[in-house]
């Protein structure tokens, strides 16, 4: 309960006003309906003789003895002006304009609840969203994809039907408790403490089943988690578990998780429906109690109450047991709810390591050089960059080549801030990066990279991605300069063809093209090309190294290549090995020094 209140303080403070009108219509219900009940025995005591008749008009007070009071005048009323058939049509009117104030404040109580219940969803999910925006790459190299996608739909699922569906019976069941325990201790508060006493201990019987389901809930939930992942990597590498016939492998690896999560479901499910029948008999068994209790003492005439106020006081005990039933109920729901709940709070409650200083500057243009002073950089304490230091003057092009694992994309990467640097320090305009506005840094940064990322979406809207009021002349420049106008005009629908998932109904040379359109219509004074020609093929090669030369006119660029002759014109190319810079210069320079580049040039051209 304490974290389900917790909860509640984190999302419910933009609705509390619909949280104030859903009590107070909950509580105007729950008095409509104790009252339908409460006045309804006095005046039947009237109706079949066995109390006199009211002659003498009470003063009306709001109070429950004033009340009854007047309902017995009111009806005494009607027996002398009528007769007794006339009051019986007298009360069913009564009950019925009651019962229907009773279920018109529970619709309003429920309408406001409707508002609270989708907002809190809603309000979660653009939350998780936002906060996977923010966080750094780092993250997602240490979480398996599946797990967060299971994260972000899954479990906000479960937070929605678990807990925003029993949050109707967490607030409105307290409240018809509080009103029947009200009137319950106005008829006989001495049967009233025996009925305190018997139910602590249903609800630690019940509280016990709940924190096991919560444990169980968290099992599934990662489990299914790990399912996800499984799926997400082998519809991804579905050709190369074709390719090695490894389905039968692929197979046994899903159905081994997917045997666990069944067994798990198994242990939630049976816990869960125990909740039902568990209070269904704690229910019965506390009733039958307090019947063998209070009829024993009006038997021996050692209570207030007659045998029709007891039969009043167990109606009024019975509107109790079924909303303690149903509050039991929400309460597994509640812990299940919350066992997802702690997973979203995992990727919530994680800090982003690239945040920006409290009065970061604004950048708006790139008018000097780029210099890393220095620069180191460790990954979980493992050193990826080691000391580098290089001055890239403006609109000059730095190729940078060496072995996998070298060093190169973590070097351009810690431009735009997708990393910060642990040593050293990278500046622009003679300022540290660190300094500026993230946003007006990557403004300034144009990036294609080696396996193009498109969306599900039109040629025209991945062109003009991250780009406001794109006009479809921009665009159409934008495409011819990418040697991409010819066969986007030759699709279906030309700029409006939808390219499909990841751009899969474009072949490799056409995608790439479509991100350096893309790129092209960002217009940025400084661009990173990361092997941006390595996986295409000699036609293909040749028509995007011509739209990147065009890309490039006039432009800083930082070029990752493993293709040797695509870097000739470079300005300066640097070569890594090991983290470092161990060689730098021209093209020309560097063949001449017969050093490790010379050795890659001459194994590229052999």
């Amino acid at each position: 309960m304490k974290d389900f209140l917790q909860l509640l303080r984190r999302f419910i403070p933009p609705y509390k006003w619909n949280l104030i009108w859903n009590i107070f219509f909950n509580l105007l219900s729950a008095v409509f309906g104790a009252f339908s009940f409460l006045l309804l025995i006095p005046s039947l005591k009237i109706l079949f003789k066995t109390q006199e008749l009211v002659t003498t008009r009470p003063d009306l007070q709001f109070n429950i003895s004033s009340l009854t009071e007047y309902s017995n005048y009111l009806i005494s009323k009607v027996i002398i002006a009528n007769n007794h058939e006339k009051a019986l049509v007298f009360i069913g009117i009564f009950i019925v304009i009651t019962v229907l104030l009773k279920v018109a404040f529970y619709y309003l109580a429920n309408y406001m609840l409707v508002l609270i219940r989708n907002g809190v969803v809603r309000d979660i999910r653009s939350r998780i969203y936002r906060k996977v925006l923010k966080l750094q790459l780092g993250f997602f190299s240490d979480e398996r994809k599946g797990d967060i996608i299971a994260r972000m739909t899954n479990d906000v699922n479960e937070v929605e039907n678990s807990i925003m569906n029993s949050l109707d019976m967490m607030v409105k069941n307290p409240i018809i408790i509080i009103v029947s325990v009200v009137v319950m201790v106005y008829m006989s508060w001495s049967l009233s403490l025996f009925v305190f006493v018997m139910f602590p201990i249903a609800a630690w019987i019940i509280g016990a089943i709940g924190k096991s389901l919560k444990k169980e809930s968290r099992k599934g939930q990662n489990k299914m988690g790990e399912i996800l992942s499984i799926i997400e990597e082998d519809l991804t590498g579905l050709r190369i578990i074709k390719a090695f016939n490894a389905e039968k492998r692929a197979t046994r690896r899903f159905e081994k998780e997917n045997e666990n999560y069944f067994q798990i479901m198994n242990q939630l499910m049976w816990r869960r429906f125990l909740a039902h029948p568990m209070s269904e008999f704690l229910g019965t068994a506390v009733i039958i109690i307090v019947l063998w209790y209070g009829g024993r003492l009006i038997l021996n005439q050692q209570s207030s109450l007659d045998a029709a106020s007891f039969i009043g006081y167990l109606v009024f005990f019975y509107n109790i047991i079924n909303p303690a039933k149903a509050f039991s109920t929400a309460l597994y729901s509640v812990e299940k709810g919350l066992a997802s709940m702690e997973r979203i709070d995992m990727i919530l409650n994680t800090k982003p390591e690239i945040v920006e200083i409290p009065d970061a500057k604004k950048i708006s243009e790139f008018h000097d050089k780029i210099i890393y002073d220095d620069v180191s950089f460790s990954y979980n304490s493992v050193p990826v960059l080691e000391n580098i230091s290089l001055t890239i003057e403006k609109g000059k092009s730095i190729a940078f080549v060496g072995q996998s694992g070298s060093g190169k994309t973590t070097l351009v990467d810690l431009l735009p801030r997708f990393w910060d640097v642990t040593g050293g320090s990278i500046t622009i305009n003679g300022t540290d990066l660190r300094s500026y506005k993230i946003k007006d840094l990557r403004d300034l940064i144009g990036y294609v990279n080696q396996e193009p990322i498109l969306f599900n979406d039109t040629i025209f809207n991945n062109i003009a991605f991250g780009i406001d009021n794109a006009t479809e002349e921009d665009i159409i420049n934008a495409a011819t300069i990418a040697n991409a106008h010819k066969f986007i005009m030759e699709t279906e629908k030309g700029y409006q063809t939808t390219i499909g998932d990841r751009g899969d109904k474009l072949s490799g040379g056409q995608k790439q093209r479509l991100s350096i359109a893309r790129a092209v219509m960002k217009n940025p004074p400084i661009l990173i090309l990361d092997e941006a020609t390595s996986s295409l093929d000699t036609e293909s090669e040749r028509l995007v190294q011509d739209a990147l030369e065009k890309l490039m006119h006039n432009r800083t660029s930082l070029v990752i290549a493993h293709r040797l002759s695509t870097i000739k014109n470079a300005d300066m190319i640097c070569v890594l090995h090991k983290g470092k810079i161990v060689e730098q210069g021209t093209h020309e320079e560097l063949i001449k020094s017969n050093g490790r580049y010379s050795k890659l040039h001459k194994m590229q051209m052999f």
